[in-house]
């Protein structure tokens, strides 16, 4: 071979970079949807306070969207009966009444109790989840988050409910979950000392369907639900 062709002798370019891959746009729910979700979020817990009056102008300010879909948003909650507008005012969030709570307490005893009852013998699996419940109960109560554990009350008792497999019952019962949601963040506020009572109490309806005791379970129930019937009598608001 001629020494000419040796160092005519090309090394191979190397390849271009790939372009990299473009990342997937995350598309946000709709800005009435985003209203609507802050809204009563802030309701719920307790950062809209009962009696507190909010503005078109405020909300679309704190959400980032124009006011057209916070009138939306707002005309949603009122049909839930979280709120009440008032034509060129707001809307004022409306207070936990007496009447609500005492209708809270009545249907939910007659779910309740019901379940429990029907909860036992438990299958493990029930027994496994009232037991992580309880543990990330008690953490947000050490932790303050009174908010958070009045989110995992609501859900304790509802596992019991669904446990059941009366899908009708479940729907009634989650229809009431705001409610509840919303009074139990209110009467921890209120009597930070039931907190202890509560976790005390949740503990005593998983022992009692751990150990199959369906009397005792029904019986725990009771007292626990009927606790807040004295908020009816207008004691706490």
């Amino acid at each position: 071979m001629c020494t000419r062709c040796i160092y005519d002798v090309r090394m191979p370019s190397a390849p271009s970079a790939a372009p990299a891959p473009e990342k997937p746009s995350v598309k946000q729910p709709p800005a009435a949807d985003r209203v609507y979700a802050h809204v009563k979020k802030g309701v719920l817990e307790r950062r809209y306070e009962g009696g507190t009056l909010l503005t078109e102008g405020e909300l679309a300010e704190a959400v980032g969207v124009s006011r057209t879909p916070v009138r939306e948003a707002l005309l949603r909650l009122e049909v839930e009966g979280l709120i009440r507008l008032y034509p060129k005012k707001g809307a004022l969030v409306l207070p936990v009444s007496a009447q609500e709570i005492a209708d809270v307490v009545e249907t939910r005893q007659l779910v309740e109790e019901h379940a429990a009852r029907k909860a036992v013998p438990a299958p493990a699996a029930l027994i496994t989840r009232l037991e992580e419940l309880l543990a990330r109960q008690k953490e947000q109560a050490a932790a303050g988050d009174l908010a958070a554990a009045a989110v995992t009350d609501r859900t304790f008792h509802a596992e019991i409910v669904r446990s059941g497999g009366n899908e009708i019952l479940s729907r009634l019962y989650d229809q009431l979950r705001d409610r509840q949601l919303r009074m139990g963040v209110a009467v921890m506020h209120s009597h930070p000392d039931r907190i202890a009572k509560t976790l005390t109490e949740h503990e005593e309806i998983l022992d009692a369907l751990r150990s199959g005791d369906a009397a005792a379970a029904v019986d725990i129930v009771h007292r626990h639900v009927s606790w807040f019937s004295h908020l009816a009598r207008g004691e706490v608001r």
